[in-house]
């Protein structure tokens, strides 16, 4: 998402089997990040740790586990098809894989032509395989991802590396490093609002409330669209959405006045806060600090099925003895790995140091309503779910499996509640950008007074750890600097709410977005460079992005539907048992009836559709709005009819009970 190129949550990512890797002699194994050319002169930055060999015009980059590469290939070729199809020639000329669907992009940094290739084999490796073509003039660049999915996932700040800096001969990427910032007018502020809106209607988003502040002054507060379909009312800046990881930033902001206090440091040791605080490993567990719960650097991976399946009977204290389970995969601050039970157990620790008698949940409740939401004046930033549903508030949606726009499933929503720290919030613009407006004065309020210090504040900036060659992660905020100026921001993602918050430090300007649709997570990233463009005269890309990026969405849903049988065959529905259970996940019905099959794990239900597998497994997908796409498989030669299901890291295995 950080770059064009850079895999992320655009969905259809299927698994193949395991490839043979490309022959390539011994190569040198990088001590450091180390900038490098390709044959024909493309620029790239090759990870540390990483080996990196030529052949010809092939340059592979291996990981350290060895077996997964990122193959970059020059060509010459008539188009991106011949272009791909000379790459996979040279890299893998014995089995090259079944191409599921092909899409364009908008072309990143100096490139004039983008295409993103994505293809299919077996799920059972866990393993995802895509090419990307872009073209400089006549010649391309191929890069091939081939690459098993626990190791992408684990090593994706520096797959993002290698694809954020790679870019052809000679180019040098538009920076805005010592412009100033224009005065958003009622022009400016009318291209911005503009874009928006043509965003809401091109990925058919019903609601997004948007704002806009610089100079301490709100230039821009509405909304676009409608709260919910085949309703009348509009959103505004006081319509609520639910925003998820947004509430990370609001989290370490609590963290920051506790520090600010002197109740704790940051670089005080979890157990001398909470000494009953337990991570899977040791020796993690006496080195993690404050800091670390928050900064996405402790090596610790996503976990999320654990809490979004099985959050119907827990509690914020129950969460943090879930921490107890599990094991870093890395190094700290060697790679970035995002852990939503980690920064919830940021809100929980700084809950109990505030009032260490209460229940964990009332008392971070009550720590952010004391600390954060009153002070800054957030009147109707609430974690009540009742309380936001019946206020002023815009519905969930997502795409059913045919595309239409219905309502996504709010149930699943509710597991965020016994996590809430890292992502229960919901809030509007106008209290968010009092948020925003509050950190470019570098903690004053609008009336003058000091709300925080500034070192307290501002430590939450502070890079500690690489999301790719542009962008760091502080304590709950990412740090960007791709286009010469810093730029702070934070996403977040629930079923059918996807929202960001962006501020330029430097320049006086922020920005809040909040969208009810699954296409809000490409709207808000595109945002980031049209606000750059506004603020800076930049050059005029963010429209070519945000249609390409639509287009893209729209050929992989036909791509992904036409593999889809709705409802499953009477065959493939003899191969499920009529309840499941799995230790760590909890229980699954089958329900079986005359419209097709629902899984039912309790705390929300999916229709599912069934797709055959080159290996002879059958997948059912999940087919719910605004949850969809996850999978779990069955083998048609388990007589015991199990069914697995996996994360980037975890595979989980469901009994018939």
């Amino acid at each position: 998402m950080r770059a064009v190129m850079k895999l992320g949550v655009l969905g259809f990512v299927v698994a193949c089997h395991p490839a043979p890797g490309p022959a390539a002699p011994a190569g040198e194994t990088l001590a450091s990040d180390a900038p490098r050319a390709t044959v024909g002169g493309s620029t790239f930055v090759a990870p540390a740790g990483w080996t990196l060999a030529v052949r010809g015009a092939l340059t592979v980059l291996e990981v350290p586990e060895r077996g997964s590469w990122i193959a970059l290939i020059d060509v010459d070729a008539a188009d991106a098809d011949a272009a791909v199809a000379r790459a996979w020639a040279a890299y893998r000329p014995a089995r090259p894989p079944t191409l599921t669907v092909a899409t364009p992009q908008a072309a990143p940094d100096g490139w004039d032509e983008a295409r993103r290739y994505t293809y299919e084999t077996s799920p059972a490796a866990a393993r995802d395989v895509q090419a990307f073509a872009t073209r400089h003039q006549q010649r391309w660049l191929i890069a091939i991802y081939d690459m098993a999915r626990a190791v992408g996932e684990k090593r994706d700040s520096q797959v993002s590396l290698v694809f954020s800096r790679l870019a052809p001969p000679g180019y040098r990427r538009e920076s805005f490093a010592g412009r100033a910032a224009r005065t958003l007018d009622a022009a400016r502020i009318a291209e911005l609002t503009r874009f928006v809106d043509r965003a809401r209607t091109l990925f058919d988003v019903p609601a997004i409330s948007f704002g806009v502040v610089q100079d301490g002054q709100v230039r821009f507060a509405g909304g676009f669209g409608v709260r919910e379909v085949g309703q009348p009312a509009p959103p505004d800046a006081d319509t609520l959405f639910l925003i998820a990881s947004n509430t990370k930033a609001l989290t370490t902001l609590l963290l920051a006045k506790l520090v600010d206090q002197g109740r704790l440091a940051w670089d005080t040791p979890v157990t001398r806060v909470m000494p009953s605080f337990k991570l899977g490993d040791a020796a993690t567990t006496a080195s993690t600090q404050v800091k670390h719960l928050v900064c996405a650097c402790t090596g610790l991976p996503r976990q999320d099925l654990e809490w979004l399946l099985e959050s119907h009977r827990a509690t914020p204290t129950s969460m943090m003895a879930l921490l107890a389970t599990m094991q870093p995969t890395s190094k700290f601050g060697a790679l970035f790995q995002y852990s939503n039970l980690l920064a919830a157990a940021g809100g929980y620790v700084a809950a109990y140091a505030w009032a260490p008698a209460r229940e964990l949940g009332a008392g971070y409740d009550a720590a952010m309503q004391a600390e954060v939401f009153d002070p800054l004046g957030m009147t109707a930033t609430t974690f009540d779910f009742a309380r936001a549903l019946a206020a002023n508030h815009a519905g969930a949606y997502g795409l059913d499996v045919d595309g239409a726009v219905v309502p996504a499933v709010m149930d699943a929503n509710y597991s965020v509640i016994p996590v809430r720290p890292a992502g229960g919030a919901w809030s509007n613009v106008r209290d968010l950008l009092r948020v925003v407006e509050m950190e470019l004065a570098r903690g004053v309020l609008p009336d003058g007074k000091r709300y925080i210090g500034e070192a307290a504040l501002l430590a939450r900036r502070a890079p500690q750890v690489a999301i790719d060659g542009d962008e760091r992660y502080g304590m709950g905020l990412a740090i960007n600097t791709r286009w010469g100026v810093p730029l702070v921001s934070h996403g977040g993602d629930l079923a059918g709410y996807h929202s960001d918050v962006i501020w330029l430090p430097e320049h006086g300007v922020g920005a809040v977005i909040l969208t009810n649709a699954e296409a809000g997570i490409v709207i808000r990233d595109v945002l980031h460079r049209k606000l750059l463009e506004v603020v800076f005269d930049g050059e005029p890309r963010a429209d070519a992005e945000l249609a390409a990026a639509a287009a893209q969405l729209r050929a992989q849903r036909i791509a992904e539907r036409a593999r889809l049988t709705v409802p499953p065959s009477a065959a493939d529905v003899q191969l499920l048992a009529r309840a499941y259970h799995n230790e760590a996940l909890g229980d699954l019905d089958v329900v079986r009836g005359k419209d097709g099959v629902v899984f039912d794990f309790g705390e929300w239900r999916s229709a599912v559709a069934a797709r055959h597998n080159a290996d002879g497994t059958v997948s059912f997908v999940m087919i719910v709005p605004g949850l969809h796409n996850r999978e779990l498989i069955a083998d048609p030669r388990d007589v015991q009819h199990r069914l697995t299901i996996r994360d980037g890291q975890h595979a989980y295995v469901f009994a018939p009970r």
